[in-house]
């Protein structure tokens, strides 16, 4: 493996790449803060990408249809799944960062790092590393007095180096929406946030491009963003600016509920059937005799057998699919976990919104996140059963708490809010739902936050 090119000056953008979800491993040593003048103003963010897709594609191409890469003593034929566009990075005159997720034929996910050197057309990779492997880091990032950053083993680094900002959090969340081309007329449907015991949201702006409607959807008290729009909409944006103060959530009490409302099956959440049979078979080889003795077992058996790999049919929260493949994202992990509770007679529910990063202070977000809850010896439990599995030493933490660095957008599922999507009920909502001529269609979204002060 080539060691990277020694870099004097950084920009800030390098600071949003090192401390993002996909964080370089430059030498795993120390390097210096870049001049933001020092950045070439010639080669844009499209550039990196089209130079790391060249790249890709050029070995792929010499490698028989796989990029082909050595991780240790092990030879890995990798296929492209995406390029982290959020954290492609101009870094000075002539250097460049790229962040790419490869796949195996069997599924594992390697998030890999590569730095480029070169001009706009004409890039080419001096060196190429590991970070992630399912989710998983090999290692974490820290800051030292002298503001130089320097990586640090995933078992020597504390919780504010993996994703938790304990007691609360501050910052402002930006929900942007490009909207597409426009033939015909169209609908969408965006989530929005709203304060609650463990989030306060201040709405600083709301901008679309026709006026807007704002609905509430009965079962579940969500507050959903509701346009209609014209083909002369067509290229214009949505945008939603809030200001969040967080407090970590734990075990709490909710004063009035129905726990038989969160007992029922959904559409990709069956109850009963073979999740019952799952769920007892776990529970009597654990002795958990107790609601949170059997949560516990539960939320453990997921952690043990599941993988966090976005194939398939991953980002649906289909519990069936999650019970046959033992694969999927955030949301097979909490559906699985929410069919299994509820067979078990513990009433749970799922909520989705955006973890917000707490290595770095501000910049783009990698998507949304999901979590759930199950209720027992009187009050709801949060858990996060996908981030317990990526370091599984905070599956203590996760399994009673969900830290300050994130945003709720909304909770439920099969949500039924009017009008009705001609899709019908929505599946969950953190991303827009978009129909033109009453047709599902793609709408480029994104997510991006700034910290109100430091807390790493």
């Amino acid at each position: 493996m080539k060691k990277s090119p020694s870099l004097s000056i950084y920009t800030w953008i390098f600071f949003l790449i090192f401390f993002s979800s996909c964080q370089s491993s430059v030498k795993k040593e120390k390097r210096s803060q870049i001049d933001s003048s020092s950045v070439s103003q010639k080669a844009t963010i499209q550039d990196v990408e089209q130079g790391i897709r060249a790249n890709i594609d050029a070995q792929i191409k010499a490698g028989d249809g796989y990029f082909t890469f050595w991780n240790d003593s092990i030879e890995l034929s990798l296929k492209l799944v995406r390029v982290h566009t959020e954290y492609l990075s101009v870094l000075g005159s002539n250097e460049f960062f790229a962040c790419v997720d490869l796949a195996t034929e069997n599924g594992d996910v390697y998030d890999v790092d590569f730095f480029l050197e070169g001009t706009v057309g004409d890039m080419k990779v001096t060196q190429t590393d590991v970070h992630k492997l399912n989710g998983k880091p090999y290692y974490a990032w820290k800051q030292g007095d002298d503001k130089i950053w320097h990586t640090v083993p995933v078992e020597n680094a504390g919780s504010e180096l993996l994703g938790v900002i304990e007691s609360a959090d501050r910052f402002t969340f930006t929900y942007e929406v490009q909207l597409p081309e426009l033939s015909e007329s169209a609908e969408i449907w965006l989530p929005l946030a709203q304060s609650d015991s463990f989030q306060q949201v201040k709405i600083l702006s709301i901008d679309t491009p026709v006026e807007h409607k704002l609905l509430t959807e009965g079962e579940n008290k969500n507050s959903i963003l509701y346009l209609k729009l014209m083909p002369k909409h067509a290229h214009d944006k949505i945008m939603i600016q809030y200001q969040v103060q967080r407090i970590e959530k734990s075990a709490y009490i909710e004063e009035t509920f129905n726990p038989k409302k969160y007992l029922k099956a959904t559409s990709l959440n069956p109850v009963g059937d073979r999740f019952e049979v799952i769920s007892s078979t776990i529970i009597e080889s654990k002795q958990a005799d107790t609601p949170l003795m059997k949560a516990r077992a539960l939320y453990d058996y997921i952690i043990d057998n599941m993988r966090y790999a976005k194939e398939g049919i991953y980002g649906t929260g289909d519990a069936n699919y999650a019970c046959d493949s033992k694969s999927g994202n955030c949301t097979e992990f909490h559906s699985f976990f929410i069919s299994l509770a509820r067979s078990a007679g513990i009433p749970s529910r799922f909520a989705v919104g955006a973890s917000i990063p707490s290595e770095r202070n501000e910049g783009g977000i990698d998507g949304y996140h999901c979590w759930a809850e199950f209720y027992a010896e009187g009050k709801w439990w949060p858990v996060d059963i996908s981030e317990a599995n990526k370091y599984t030493p905070l599956a203590t933490y996760y399994f009673g708490h969900h830290p300050a660095n994130r945003i709720e957008f909304s909770r439920g599922r099969d949500l039924r809010p009017d009008p009705l999507p001609q899709s019908g009920p929505i599946n969950f909502l953190a991303y827009p739902i978009f129909e033109i001529g009453g047709k599902p269609a793609y709408v480029e979204t994104t997510f991006s936050f700034k910290r109100a002060t430091s807390k790493i």
